[in-house]
Formats: structure tokens, C-alpha cells, sequence
């Protein structure tokens, strides 16, 4: 008991199939949209201008529909303020507050290691731009 099998067999989730639901969660949390989004609302709520200027580089599209795909999913709430012009706010609900930790370790961990993935990219190019040579027994 307790195997990938047997949680398939009692109706458990299997990210590992095809047609595990879970799958949909997996293409949410792993954009980076979603991932810096998160980080944005941590420290409460934000207005869509504010999150716009915090990520750097999104689209208003790209927000608008990462914003939206969080809210259909229970991870973001989205309060209109019925002032002139409308005021809106984006928060973390508690589904989204208990994702947003590990999704920041993810973060931190690319800002830490940056380099050496820079460096790792930088001799990989450089090997594949040698020419091969034959392997020699």
C-alpha cells in the first residue's frame, strides 16, 4: 500500500499521467508569471498598476490572463472598489498564501545560482560550437 499503483487505483493523483488534473495545477504554478505574480501579492494586496510596474517586462495581456487563470484557480482574489475610475485590488487567497512559500524558494534559488548556470550555459556553447571530433579507441 501506500504505492503510485495503488493511489492510481483508489482514485489518488498521479501528475505522472497524462489525465491527472494535477497536471493542469503543475502548467499553472510552473509559469514564471504565475511564480513572480505570487511573490508580488506576499505582502498583501496590489493594485494591477502597481504588480504591472513590479514585474518588469509583462504585458498588460500577460498579466491580465496570468491574474485571471489565479483567480479561476482559488490562488488570487480580485476586489473592485466602486470609486470613479474603479479601483482594483489583487490579493493571495489562503490556497494561494500556502503555494506562495515554495514558489519563492524557487526564486531565491535562481537568484543564488544565477552564475553557475550562466557559467554552465557559457561552456556548453562552447562545446557544442567545437567541431566534433571522431572518438578514438
Amino acid at each position: 500500500m501506500g504505492t503510485t499503483s495503488d493511489l492510481r487505483f483508489h482514485g489518488g493523483a498521479d501528475a505522472y499521467l497524462a489525465a491527472c488534473p494535477s497536471r493542469q495545477v503543475l502548467d499553472v504554478l510552473a509559469n514564471k508569471w504565475t511564480l513572480l505574480v505570487m511573490g508580488a501579492l506576499s505582502g498583501g494586496p496590489v493594485r494591477f498598476g502597481a504588480l504591472r510596474r513590479r514585474l518588469d517586462g509583462i504585458t498588460q495581456k500577460m498579466l491580465t490572463q496570468t491574474l485571471r487563470t489565479l483567480e479561476r484557480d482559488g490562488l488570487v482574489t480580485r476586489t473592485v472598489y466602486p470609486t470613479i475610475p474603479p479601483r482594483v485590488e489583487y490579493a493571495a487567497t489562503p490556497l494561494g498564501a500556502s503555494v506562495t512559500d515554495l514558489l519563492s524558494g524557487i526564486r531565491v534559488w535562481s537568484e543564488e545560482h544565477i552564475d553557475e548556470i550562466l557559467d554552465a550555459r557559457d561552456a556548453y556553447d562552447a562545446r557544442a560550437a567545437r567541431e566534433p571530433r571522431p572518438v578514438t579507441g
